[in-house]
């Protein structure tokens, strides 16, 4: 699919309708847990993105490239046969080009030379070819809510699949595994856990967001179907992708329930109302929730004429801080090992074996035969996994 410039009539965030017989359909009754999304398979520039803040036009020799290396080539194809096998009424699917902006990052503005996994969610090159108030716009004008509607969906879910497709080959020239399955927080392979979210939140739960018997029974079934797998490799899950973030959100969900449980007339206190959207603000970009992170982690001065407000708010976060710690913390072993813990992984498989590529490595053509036998592989993991494996009222 070419480039289309401006959405028109197009939707940003979309259901995108499964077609075919379903090989490995799920009971009715668990339809409605499961998701399969696709992020970075989109191909609309919005028409503010195309002139700078002086009106000139941001030419197709500026950002082309770009589009095509950014673009999940064939991800829209894997996740179509993956709904369509598990017989559910289809995928999600964002249609704004990666190019522009990612949504599996927190929102800011990407440098030329950052790292794959150090990106922000406006992209290179639009992150130098528009000003600092066009930046703002398209946040506010598309990350804002396409985040909100993507959290709405995630929400009621027991399991999330994002498809993905990445190049064939490694930096040193080493060709991929077919399909690499990525369920680990990329902030636990460094000397230090960062500081992405808020210190109450485990670090334990950053171990994996999807279940290692769901992430392994996916494995067993596609390697049988000729594919091999791999995981967590070449990179893991970025804090700022809805995989990592729904983690974080959902672990305080559970958090706050038991504690308005515990303390119900703590429920309408203002500064027990603060302290949750700051905790929940997993997306950054609630603004009185970064100050409020800011004085209680960083001892930065509240704003002026507010420092009751703040004081107030810190005792309630130490109230909330002794329930989670109080009886050696038996509420994140409860949560970490509970059979209803929802999963969401990513599932990256190969572009060139979903998509046709010329000698120069640019798409020419539509998708192999791969994708259909990808994703019937997956689908009958994922039914045998709610069947046999974690087989529970969804």
């Amino acid at each position: 699919m070419e480039i289309q410039r401006g959405f028109g009539s197009g939707e940003l965030f979309e259901l995108v309708p499964a077609q075919g017989e379903p090989s490995a359909p799920l009971r009715p009754e668990q339809v409605p847990s499961v998701m399969v999304d696709v992020i970075h398979d989109g191909h609309v520039i919005p028409e503010e993105a195309l002139v700078d803040d002086k009106g000139a036009t941001i030419g197709l020799s500026r950002f082309h490239d770009a589009f095509v290396s950014e673009r999940d080539w064939g991800a829209s194809v894997v996740a179509g046969e993956v709904s369509r096998a598990l017989g559910l009424p289809g995928y999600h699917r964002i249609n704004l080009a990666r190019v522009v902006m990612d949504f599996g990052r927190f929102p800011g503005s990407t440098p030329r030379s950052a790292p794959h996994l150090q990106r922000f969610a406006i992209n290179y090159p639009f992150s130098e070819l528009l000003s600092f108030r066009q930046k703002r716009t398209l946040l506010e004008r598309y990350y804002d809510p396409i985040s909100d509607e993507m959290d709405r969906v995630v929400a009621p879910r027991r399991l999330k699949l994002a498809i993905h497709t990445y190049d064939p080959y490694n930096a040193n020239g080493t060709l991929r595994a077919p399909v690499s399955l990525i369920t680990r927080v990329d902030g636990l392979h460094i000397d230090e856990v960062t500081d992405a979210f808020d210190p109450l939140y485990p670090h334990q739960l950053g171990e994996w967001t999807a279940d290692r018997i769901l992430r392994n029974r996916i494995s067993l079934v596609v390697e049988k179907s000729g594919f091999g797998v791999a995981h967590n490799f070449p990179y893991t899950l970025p804090e700022g992708s809805i995989e990592v973030r729904a983690q974080v959100w959902r672990f305080f969900n559970f958090l706050q329930k038991a504690f308005l449980d515990a303390h119900p007339r703590t429920a309408e206190d203002p500064a027990f109302q603060a302290i949750w959207a700051m905790l929940k603000d997993t997306n950054r970009r609630n603004a009185q929730s970064m100050l409020l992170r800011a004085y209680l982690h960083q001892f930065q001065r509240p704003p002026i004429g507010e420092e009751g407000h703040f004081e107030k708010a810190q005792l309630a976060y130490d109230r909330v801080e002794d329930f989670l710690n109080a009886d050696n913390r038996s509420l994140v072993r409860k949560y970490r090992y509970a059979p209803w813990r929802p999963s969401a992984m990513a599932v990256e498989i190969r572009k060139d074996l979903v998509f046709d590529f010329d000698d120069n490595g640019h798409p020419v053509g539509g998708p192999l035969e791969n994708a259909a036998r990808i994703g019937d592989a997956i689908a009958a993991a994922v039914r045998v996994y709610l069947d046999e494996d974690k087989p529970l009222s969804l």
